[in-house]
């Protein structure tokens, strides 16, 4: 096991969080942005108000994008899991 080989699996670990987590980050982030300028518009001060539309948006997210998170990961733990041997030996 070398060092460049553990800095490639973890460049690969971050890059599959990273591609897994975004679309569900950025849909939360433009939810979010447009509840808070609703809210200044509308001096409706509520914090728990962008809550709902952020969880709808998210488990839309999910349900569009999760087969492709789905099978990101399933690629990634299984080119993981296939290198253990030529890690340990």
């Amino acid at each position: 096991m070398t060092p460049e080989s553990i800095m490639s699996m973890g460049h690969q670990a971050i890059m599959v969080t990273l591609m897994i987590s975004a679309p569900m980050l950025l849909v939360a982030l433009v939810i979010g942005l447009i509840v808070s300028i609703f809210q200044a518009a509308t001096q409706i001060n509520e914090s728990t108000l962008s809550f709902i539309p952020k969880l709808m948006g998210i488990f839309i997210v999910l349900v569009l994008a999760g087969p492709w998170m789905l099978t990101i990961l399933t690629d990634y733990m299984r080119s993981v899991l296939t290198n253990i041997p030529n890690l340990v030996g």
